[in-house]
């Protein structure tokens, strides 16, 4: 099976991005319903398994199966504190694991299908490329919330040339 590069980038690409991140840095939400830095790693470490490799396994597994919706707010009810640091590791070890599983998947899994709950049937591939698209987009998310928070606020009148969206 072919795994984006994207893949195997997300887990070094955040540990540099946030060397130098305070604690105050990876726990600032900028209003009550955005997460945090540390929440956004939180989320990426539950949907590894829950969102993504559970499907991918089932999809390998079964003849078109159903693959149940992924609730990502779930985890903010269970718990409210989250530890960035701790969560960014787990992320890190749980991506190291399943890339070894995806590159023993045969090139042939790339048409196997399962039956999304909401979505409808979608293909071993479909999901691969929406597993990079939405690391990416949570990099993305990342970034936001580290220069909002971290340099925004200290760049002076250079603030005019610039719209945030953490």
């Amino acid at each position: 099976m072919l795994v984006p590069n994207v893949l195997r980038q997300t887990p070094s690409v955040l540990r540099s991005i946030l060397s130098e991140a305070s604690d105050d840095d990876w726990n600032w939400q900028p209003r009550p319903e955005r997460w945090s830095i540390s929440m956004v790693l939180a989320h990426l470490a539950d949907v590894e398994e829950a969102g993504f490799m559970s499907r991918f396994r089932d999809i390998l597994a079964q003849d078109h199966p159903f693959l149940p919706f992924y609730d990502q707010l779930a985890l903010f009810r269970e718990r409210k504190h989250f530890d960035g640091r701790a969560e960014l590791e787990a992320f890190e070890r749980s991506r190291a694991g399943n890339l070894a599983w995806l590159d023993a998947v045969p090139t042939d899994a790339a048409l196997r299908t399962g039956r999304h709950e909401q979505l409808g049937d979608i293909s071993f591939e479909q999901l691969i490329n929406e597993f990079a698209f939405h690391d990416l987009g949570h990099i993305r998310q990342i970034i936001e919330l580290y220069r909002s928070h971290k340099f925004y606020p200290k760049i002076g009148a250079f603030q005019n040339y610039y719209t945030i969206n953490p």
